[in-house]
């Protein structure tokens, strides 16, 4: 398939902005798949109705990752203003990152960050080449190596600022702080929020249990390649950005557990599938890129909680792969239709895995 099989028209005003007054008051687009997955039905439904969708045993895994503050402003000594956006954290004082400037940094140059009265100084170490794999072209990656001069992650807290997508057109506040977050984020490490989890609250998560819900975590550090523009028609040819998972053994267990029983493992976010999938080959610990298109043999997950996807985006190719592109491509135009909201602080969809 081609980049262009992809793409749709999605009105602006339905790209959603601020979340709602509550997690769980989104609304829900349940597709059901037909016997040939090309004609599926939509039941238009709320997110507090997913009680209802999930049974007894059914193993619901999801990410625990935690949004840092990766978004820093600062400037340069000559006065220029310069942006990072920290993709990783790689040690305790170096971090992974991109720099926004009207011109190019330079090795060892020393970038101030944070208030310009006293800022904090630190030191670029290099710039990252990259090397296709397909092409074996190499060209300047868009990330730098930075150093601090104490603790990073400390350092982000006192100096940075929640990164929103950028779509999201208002500066991070403090419902911002507490909305792009889940309620079960535990592990700090991640540059944009695993947004299925956002409609979870205390309440829904005591019901599933009482119902007989499994839970399982996690861990996937959403790195700001996700929101990356694949630029290829070929898709062949892009190049997935690696994120880092970690899948503790309680939740290997649990799920070797629920496959032996035949029970659902139901990933919430993409971002859980993903690492999920990419442990068949890689194990429970590892930096994955894995690329998931139409005609993906998935292994362990049978149905997915996700949120919209951006057109044209790696994201939408993957929900595409598990639930059949026509069933997809039908389904966002429902919600258009419908006027569901869009992306990260948009509504949500309950997708089952295609047989074919």
């Amino acid at each position: 398939m081609q980049l262009s099989d992809f793409d749709y028209e999605l009105p602006q005003e339905l790209i959603a902005q601020f979340p709602l007054s509550s997690r769980s008051s989104s609304k829900l687009l349940v597709v059901q798949q037909d016997k040939d997955q090309t004609n599926p039905t939509f039941q238009d439904s709320y997110f507090k109705d997913i009680i209802h969708l999930l049974k007894k045993g059914d193993l619901l895994v999801f990410n625990d990752t935690k949004v840092i503050p990766a978004r820093i402003h600062g400037f340069k000594p000559t006065g220029g203003k310069i942006e990072i956006l920290v993709e990783r954290i790689l040690n305790e004082n170096q971090v992974l990152c991109q720099i926004k400037s009207s011109k190019a940094i330079l090795p060892s140059a020393p970038l101030h960050l944070g208030n310009p009265s006293s800022p904090t100084i630190v030191t670029v170490i290099e710039r990252q080449t990259i090397t296709h794999p397909i092409t074996s072209d190499v060209e300047v990656s868009p990330f730098y190596i930075i150093e601090f001069p104490d603790n990073a992650l400390e350092m982000l807290h006192t100096i940075g600022e929640l990164p929103l997508p950028p779509y999201i057109r208002h500066s991070a506040n403090s419902d911002d702080e507490n909305r792009y977050q889940t309620i079960y984020a535990a592990n700090p490490g991640a540059v944009a929020a695993p947004t299925a989890g956002l409609h979870f609250d205390e309440n829904i998560l005591l019901q599933l249990q009482k119902k007989g819900v499994d839970i399982a975590k996690l861990t996937l550090h959403v790195g700001s390649g996700t929101f990356s523009p694949v630029r290829y028609e070929d898709l062949s040819s892009h190049q997935m950005h690696f994120e880092r998972y970690v899948i503790p053994p309680e939740t290997r267990s649990a799920i070797h557990l629920a496959q032996s029983q035949k029970r659902r493992i139901i990933s919430v976010g993409t971002t859980s599938l993903r690492a999920l999938e990419s442990s068949v080959t890689m194990g429970d610990n590892g930096d994955t890129n894995l690329f998931i298109t139409p005609g993906y043999q998935f292994q362990v997950v049978d149905a997915l909680i996700t949120n919209f996807h951006l057109p044209k985006s790696t994201l939408l190719m993957l929900v595409s792969a598990f639930s059949g592109y026509q069933s997809i491509k039908q389904a966002y135009q429902h919600a258009i239709e419908k006027k569901y909201r869009f992306f990260s602080y948009g509504d949500a969809m309950f997708l089952e895995r295609s047989s074919t």
